[in-house]
């Protein structure tokens, strides 16, 4: 088995025989990332194409040493102990070919799952203060071999925050399975309060469309007053307009923005993006004013957004990122409680990890990487 570098051609029409790969793994994702060198990868046996991950590179400034990333990526076959063992070898191999120092990785293979309903009994029970201590309703073997396996390989996870967030992408995400499923049956499936929200929200005239690149701006300005209000820095209108730009050249569905509107107020109440990747649809970005909040326009959009989502053939919807806290008084504690309304489950990938090819290089690109913070 070997890595070599494809066009992004050769890339796309890999992702186009896939029912699912991350939308931060394709060659538009690359383009959108500043400051970073975009490659796309193929694994082959022989000539064939049995792989892909799109790898981001970090230069050293002055010296042609780099990091490597691989968000929520490769895309590879994780079934087998013996490919495994081969890709990742190849991996690292490509990698100091090219002066990699060090090597992030975080395959998107799910671990656990819990249905909303195990989650909200072990919070009303006090049973337990984080999800992983809770008893999963499925389990997934591949990924608990990967996490058994990666160790021995020389590859080390970093430990996870209180939070549970991944040092780059989130290792628990919220989704919600919509195959097989009616309009009627995702709705029935929210909980009350979602039900609620959404209903009085259309009663009080708030209204969901679709927008195109002349509205990010409208989208940034509410997006800012998020920020501003969540205590997070928010990302340049121009982000925006660029991820805009190449993700919807390299496919029209890739990315979708929807804005709440009021006739009371002026501009989005609320706004979103959504990504989409074969069946796969994501919540990638959201904002909302808090003037607004009592019409419930956030759930309105997304109960757009799937709706949209479910006419487009989607299988399932991702709400991404959720901390691993069940603790009602945890800064978190909200996000989840908001997502649990949705009826659907959490889930837990195998998480980032870490292959460090030289460690006085890695050492001093994470001062460097400090004194910039």
């Amino acid at each position: 088995m070997q890595v070599r570098q494809i066009t992004s051609e050769q890339h796309l029409a890999y992702i186009a025989q896939r029912n699912s790969v991350s939308f931060l793994q394709t060659p538009a994702w690359g383009k959108t990332k500043s400051g970073w060198i975009s490659q796309s990868l193929g694994w082959f046996v022989g000539e064939e194409l049995v792989g892909a991950a799109l790898m981001l590179l970090r230069k050293v400034p002055k010296v042609e040493k780099y990091l490597a990333y691989v968000p929520e990526g490769p895309d590879l076959n994780w079934d087998n102990a013996k490919d495994t063992e081969m890709a990742l070898s190849a991996l690292v191999n490509f990698a100091k070919a090219r002066g990699v120092f060090q090597l992030k990785m975080g395959p998107h293979t799910w671990v656990r799952r819990w249905s909303a309903q195990s989650l909200k009994d072990a919070i009303a029970l006090g049973a337990a203060k984080t999800i992983s201590e809770v008893i999963p309703d499925e389990i997934n073997s591949t990924g608990i071999n990967l996490l058994k396996q990666l160790p021995d390989l020389g590859w080390r996870q970093r430990k996870a925050e209180v939070s549970g967030f991944g040092d780059f992408q989130p290792r628990y995400v919220f989704q919600i399975a919509l195959d097989g499923k009616s309009e009627e049956q995702i709705f029935e499936g929210f909980n009350q309060q979602w039900r609620r929200n959404i209903r009085k929200a259309e009663k009080e005239g708030v209204s969901v469309t679709q927008g195109t690149i002349t509205d990010l701006m409208t989208f940034h300005t509410c997006y800012v007053e998020t920020a501003k209000r969540d205590h997070f820095t928010p990302r340049s209108l121009s982000y925006f307009q660029t991820m805009w730009t190449e993700m919807r050249a390299e496919a029209i569905e890739r990315i979708s923005l929807f804005l709440a509107s009021h006739h009371d107020h002026t501009g989005a109440i609320a706004a979103t993006t959504m990504t989409r990747v074969g069946n796969h649809a994501w919540y990638s970005y959201g904002a909302s004013t808090t003037a607004a909040r009592e019409l419930r326009p956030s759930n309105a959009v997304q109960w757009e957004m799937i709706k949209v989502a479910m006419r487009d053939g989607a299988t399932i919807y991702d709400m991404r990122g959720i901390s691993d806290t069940l603790d009602s008084k945890h800064k978190l504690f909200g996000l989840i409680q908001f997502k649990l309304g949705t009826g659907g489950y959490a889930q837990e990938y195998v998480g980032e990890w870490d292959y460090v090819l030289s460690p006085v290089w890695a050492r001093a690109f994470d001062v460097y990487m400090s004194r910039r913070s």
